[in-house]
């Protein structure tokens, strides 16, 4: 990523408490090439997403078909996963989206916006509503409307 990715990413991920931890892991992208097959290639990601993630995570998806959720909704949610004591996994696909076992073995498919974002506006945007929602719930004055 771009160090202003990394930089603002940072900047929220210290601003949150403890019990809400983020761990970032990139993972390389399926082959692509000029004669390659988009669904090997999610298929290939999907294996190294469920790979990645620890056994009793519970997963959501970033989907561009998915829900959308307001700031205040998200906020609702992010209690709610708090205090289920689980751990979620939060997966961005590659370029083509994501394969369709991850969609349908996640509990939430979310929607930042129905708009395509780059990867690095994405994981910037995700840890800002992260934060923003625990302001929200942590009654925190970052959050005005």
């Amino acid at each position: 990523m771009p160090r202003w990715v990394d930089e603002a990413v940072g900047e929220y991920r210290k601003r949150l408490p403890p019990e809400l931890k983020l761990d970032i892991r990139d993972l390389p992208l399926g082959g692509r090439g000029r004669d390659s097959n988009p669904a090997k290639a999610m298929a290939e990601e999907a294996r190294r997403i469920r790979d990645a993630m620890p056994t009793r995570d519970r997963l959501v998806v970033l989907d561009g078909a998915g829900k959308s959720l307001s700031t205040e909704q998200l906020a609702v949610r992010l209690a709610d996963w708090q205090m289920s004591g689980d751990n979620y996994s939060i997966a961005i696909g590659g370029p083509d989206g994501l394969d369709a076992t991850l969609l349908e073995a996640a509990e939430l498919r979310w929607s930042l916006s129905p708009l395509t974002l780059p990867h690095p506006l994405v994981r910037v945007l995700l840890v800002e509503q992260l934060y923003r929602a625990w302001t929200i719930n942590a009654g925190h004055p970052y959050h005005r409307s």
